[in-house]
């Protein structure tokens, strides 16, 4: 076994343990990520938001920042919508959202992390690391090793894989 290859191993051993932790949150959230456009894991608040009175249909979906916003009814003095209900008068709306507890709402930021965002770092390291930590996965091996030239047809049929799978 070469210096370079030993080195690789402790480098692989050591950042295997350190992501563990990093890898069971993003697997955690990324899962909770696919169900983003359904109700599961959410619960239901309820908001009383004060705005301008006599906001017409457009402006006020804009203001509460309710997608695909539809208003159901309109009468003189309310708006009724999907969600609840808007005073023309007052400007008070009341209404309910669905939204992921604290706890999850922080953990799938983790996905929706851009420049703006401190995650983005971790993001940034993360992505490295991984691609560290798959590259490194060969050098585990002797060159001449039956199980690597095996390792090597299994991770291009993975490759494979995902590609046909983002592809199709």
């Amino acid at each position: 076994m070469s210096k370079i290859q030993a080195k690789v191993r402790v480098y692989h051993r050591y950042l295997g343990f350190f992501l563990a932790g990093i890898m069971s949150i993003y697997a955690i959230s990324g899962t909770i990520m696919i169900f983003r456009t359904t109700n599961y894991f959410k619960i239901e608040n309820n908001i009383t938001k004060e705005l301008k009175p006599n906001l017409p249909e457009g402006e006020l979906g804009r203001a509460l920042a309710i997608r695909n916003f539809k208003v159901t009814k309109e009468t003189v003095d309310e708006i009724t919508f999907a969600e609840g209900t808007y005073n023309k008068n007052t400007g008070v709306a009341n209404y309910t959202v669905k939204q992921l507890p604290l706890v999850l709402q922080k953990l799938e930021r983790l996905h929706k992390a851009t420049t703006n965002s401190r995650l983005f770092y971790l993001n940034i390291f993360f992505g490295a690391a991984l691609l560290f930590f798959s590259l490194s996965a060969f050098f585990m091996y002797v060159k001449t090793a039956k199980v690597l030239k095996k390792g090597i047809l299994v991770a291009i049929g993975g490759l494979v894989f995902a590609l046909l799978m983002v592809f199709i």
